[in-house]
């Protein structure tokens, strides 16, 4: 299997996470406000809502990263020179995994912390189940960042177009 083929596999294995997160959230909504009109708020409600909207930006945020959708310069990075286009982008994704590394291992670190505390609303849940968001998506985008490298790399030095093939959009 090509690395093309393994990004593309993990592109669609987040674009599930992502959409399952997206449609349990919707289905907690809808029964939250069912039980809401008829005068049965449920007691959970709120705080899995939130913790569901949390999951889903940090798995979207390593989606976007397998798809090289996050903010970016491309202007500026296509003015350069092959050569400074090649180191600049060297540098940025070494600093972008390096933070996303950092980022895992202390959000791994604080889980320990975590362990004697649990949901407010459902007791029987560990706050570690739920903070285990931050170092798990840290170590996806970690992935993903090194998956989409070589194609970023060949892309700033060639200079050529913008976009997912290149990286040129992102970071």
């Amino acid at each position: 299997m090509t690395l093309a083929r393994v990004r593309i596999a993990y592109e669609k294995l987040l674009e599930a996470v992502v959409i399952l997160l997206m449609a349990v959230l919707a289905v907690e909504v809808t029964v939250g406000v069912v039980f809401r009109t008829f005068g049965q708020a449920l007691v959970w409600y709120d705080e899995i809502a939130s913790i569901l909207l949390a999951w889903l930006t940090f798995y979207g945020s390593a989606l976007a990263a397998a798809k090289r959708a996050h903010i970016g310069c491309p202007e500026v990075m296509a003015m350069l020179p092959p050569r400074a286009r090649l180191a600049l982008r060297i540098v940025a994704e070494a600093l972008v995994i390096a933070f996303f590394a950092l980022i895992a291992w202390v959000g791994y670190s604080v889980l320990d912390v975590l362990a004697t505390d649990n949901l407010v609303s459902i007791p029987e849940v560990s706050v570690q189940y739920t903070q285990s968001v931050i170092p798990i998506s840290a170590v996806l985008i970690v992935i993903a960042e090194i998956l989409t490298l070589p194609a970023v790399l060949k892309g700033s030095f060639a200079g050529g177009g913008h976009g997912a093939a290149t990286g040129e959009g992102s970071h």
